[in-house]
């Protein structure tokens, strides 16, 4: 007697699906555990994104208060675990307070400027002709300026303040998306769904939407995970300058600019906020590079 073979696949296509993203999710996790730079990374950007939420709990003095009696103290000096500087403001509690304006500046010119690039380099490399010259001609006029010096024009036009030097580094960091997007939808538009897509008659817009964009996701999640760090180095090199956070708010860049008049009698006052910049950028790098590493296809398969 034959035996009847059923239609219905043994796990539910729902259940099939689930299993695969918690194997993903499991893979995702297990190359974590594996990679200590990809751990160092996280455990700096926890340290970071903790002190910028409980900062002000967590620091044991008023970091704009002033004491010209205990100005300049030494490291280790009456409570003072990383000194004070020439106002008489504890260092640590500076640097803490500092952490929160790095993360603001970092995720929200981050998500300002990878949306910006985004859509105009999706535009760019989907529809091409015209739009796709003029747009990157744009891209190359700006790229011909040093970032630094555009967002110093932009934010001296702008006036000083958190804001403004958010809206300046987003104007002056959207190329990098743009022309990494247009290179990706490129290369996408040649893949043999999207032609097969385009042979049975999809329209232009679905493709964009159902198969162009979600591809995108992890081009632009790495992308934006390694240029957190440029930006938050950027912010400190504007404040040095005297055109970001302005004092008394605590930024680290701003801490740096009013050290170094005290570089030779107060080495700590420039050592320790510059410190806690190269140790953010190092961590953001550390997780974007394993990023890259564990979410590129074209890296996982060498």
């Amino acid at each position: 007697m034959a035996s009847s073979i059923p239609n219905e696949p043994l796990i539910p296509e729902d259940d099939s699906l689930a299993f695969s993203q918690k194997t993903k999710a499991a893979e995702f996790f297990t190359s974590l555990l594996h990679s200590w730079t990809g751990l160092l990374g996280v455990a700096i950007i926890f340290i970071l994104l903790f002190l910028s939420i409980f900062g002000h709990w967590i620091a044991p003095y008023d970091p704009v208060k002033t004491e010209l009696t205990a100005k300049l103290l030494p490291p280790l000096t009456d409570g003072h675990l990383l000194g004070t500087d020439h106002l008489g403001r504890d260092l640590l509690s500076r640097i803490i307070l500092g952490a929160r304006i790095s993360v603001i500046i970092g995720l929200s010119t981050v998500l300002i400027a990878g949306l910006i690039g985004t859509v105009i380099g999706i535009i760019s490399g989907f529809f091409r002709g015209w739009i796709d010259i003029v747009l990157m001609r744009l891209v190359d006029v700006q790229l011909s300026f040093p970032f630094i010096l555009l967002v110093l024009i932009i934010n001296a036009v702008l006036g000083a303040g958190l804001k403004n030097i958010i809206i300046s580094l987003a104007i002056g960091g959207w190329v990098i998306f743009a022309r990494v997007i247009r290179s990706e939808v490129l290369a996408l538009r040649e893949k043999d769904f999207i032609q097969a897509a385009v042979a049975t008659g999809v329209s232009r817009f679905e493709i964009l939407i159902k198969h162009i964009v979600p591809n995108l996701f992890t081009p632009m999640i790495i992308l934006a995970s390694l240029q957190i760090s440029s930006f938050i180095i950027a912010e400190a090199s504007v404040s040095f300058l005297g055109f970001g956070v302005q004092p008394p708010t605590p930024a680290w860049g701003n801490m740096l600019s009013e050290g170094k008049d005290f570089i030779f009698s107060a080495w700590w006052l420039i050592t320790f906020p510059g410190l806690a910049i190269i140790i953010t950028a190092l961590g953001i790098n550390l997780f974007g590079d394993w990023l890259r590493d564990t979410l590129d296809p074209k890296i996982k398969g060498k």
